[in-house]
């Protein structure tokens, strides 16, 4: 297939781009580079540096005639998107609309769109939450991920077009930015590996899903092979606490530095943990990197980026 990768030069589209380039399709890659790095992209891939919003994002698809859509592209951080709901919109709801009308104009097939799992079901019900889980988003980020699905059923239905939307836990691994605002794996080594103290907020007993970014990637693939439309968590089903996350990495890093707690953050999740039956029963997919090895090699990845700097 020839397949445009948005977002891939950023941390999960990367390895995603990454897969389906191993896997023999032809790979373009759409990204303005606000977050993203160019040495990520694969070098068998085209990257092409424009805003998912622009009249040149949506040429492409004529120019190109690509069969499927990878979008990963997207205003990932919670809190601006409370800062400034109408620029999230603008980015995750009218960004995907701009590339899916260029698409649908131009023969676009299949579509592959990465969700959130944690910020639309919200405070569990129950756990693991399920893809039948109400859906509670109380950030805009989280409503804007929710309208794109809905977006990608209406496009379903009216266009003959399958569309997969895969609902990820928290994503870390390889190549996540530790001077983020998400991703707490990343910050919490990036600190301990550069001998700064990572601050854990609040009592430290809120709990994630950490599923690891290749097996997030093989969840693509399984996505794009998949003969239909549907909706997926992607999660390990496994509850951890950041206090527990932040003595795994300690071990992991040899850091010592003591617990310490900063104020929590308004309005954050207290619990989320993804059941991912449904993408085991129909996608054939399930988590094979085990939380420990997967910080183990996100360690060993950074401590090589560290020392591969320059001094």
């Amino acid at each position: 297939m020839t397949l445009l990768v948005t977002g891939g030069a950023g941390f999960i589209g990367s390895h995603v781009a990454d897969a389906l380039v191993e896997q023999g399709h032809e790979v373009h890659v759409l990204d303005d580079l606000s977050s993203g790095q160019r040495h990520h992209v694969p070098e068998a891939a085209p990257l092409f540096e424009h805003d998912i919003r622009s009249d040149a994002a949506a040429a492409l698809f004529a120019e190109h005639q690509y069969d499927g859509l990878v979008h990963h592209a997207a205003q990932i951080d919670v809190r601006r998107s409370v800062e400034a709901p109408r620029f999230d919109a603008a980015v995750n709801i009218g960004g995907l609309l701009n590339l899916m009308e260029a698409g649908l104009d131009n023969g676009l097939q299949k579509v592959v769109f990465a969700s959130t799992g944690g910020a639309i079901y919200g405070e569990p019900d129950y756990t693991p939450q399920d893809e039948e889980h109400p859906l509670r988003p109380v950030s805009p980020y989280g409503v804007a991920k929710l309208a794109a699905e809905k977006y990608l059923h209406y496009y379903q239905h009216q266009h003959a077009l399958d569309a997969v939307s895969l609902r990820y836990a928290n994503v870390y691994g390889p190549r996540q930015d530790p001077h983020g605002e998400a991703g707490v794996v990343a910050i919490f080594v990036g600190e301990m590996l550069s001998g700064g103290q990572p601050v854990i907020n609040g009592s430290g007993e809120q709990t994630r899903d950490y599923v690891y970014v290749g097996d997030v990637a093989e969840a693509n693939l399984a996505a794009l092979a998949y003969d239909g439309s549907g909706t997926f968590n992607v999660g390990t089903g496994r509850e951890t606490s950041v206090n527990e996350l932040f003595r795994m990495l300690r071990d992991e890093t040899g850091a010592e530095v003591e617990e310490a707690h900063g104020p929590a953050q308004p309005g954050e999740q207290q619990r989320s943990v993804l059941g991912a039956e449904k993408a085991n029963a129909e996608l054939g997919w399930a988590p094979r990197v085990s939380l420990e090895t997967g910080l183990a090699r996100t360690v060993d990845w950074f401590r090589d980026a560290f020392e591969a700097e320059p001094t």
